[in-house]
């Protein structure tokens, strides 16, 4: 089955960086489009970045635009976001998520972004 494994969340000051990791299997990682998602206390799963199979494709939402990278190994089946300057409104739990129809409703426990002010 699909197992979506985040990782890389930690507490840190405003302008400090993490990297978050998803680790993916059950699936076959490299033909799909990968998705980083994050959810804040009290408000709406929002999405965050997409990367097409291959990397040809990102999109970021325009609030993390400039700041945020994501990127992909596929020989890893591995999804990467690098997240620089942070802010504290970037604090929330991460998800990574595939465009796969079949996993549609799983979701990975996620991992825990805190940005202190």
């Amino acid at each position: 089955q699909v197992q979506l494994v985040e990782s890389g969340g930690d507490l840190v000051r405003t302008g400090g960086s993490l990297r978050l990791s998803c680790a993916a299997s059950g699936f076959s990682f490299s033909m799909y489009d990968m998705n980083w998602y994050r959810q804040a206390p009290g408000k709406e799963r929002e999405l965050v970045a997409t990367i097409s199979s291959l990397g040809g494709y990102i999109n970021y939402a325009d609030s993390v635009k400039g700041r945020f990278t994501i990127f992909r190994d596929n020989a890893k089946s591995t999804l990467y976001l690098q997240m620089n300057s942070l802010k504290p409104e970037d604090t929330a739990v991460y998800y990574c998520k595939p465009s796969y129809r079949p996993a549609k409703d799983y979701w990975g426990q996620g991992t825990q972004v805190t940005v202190s002010s």
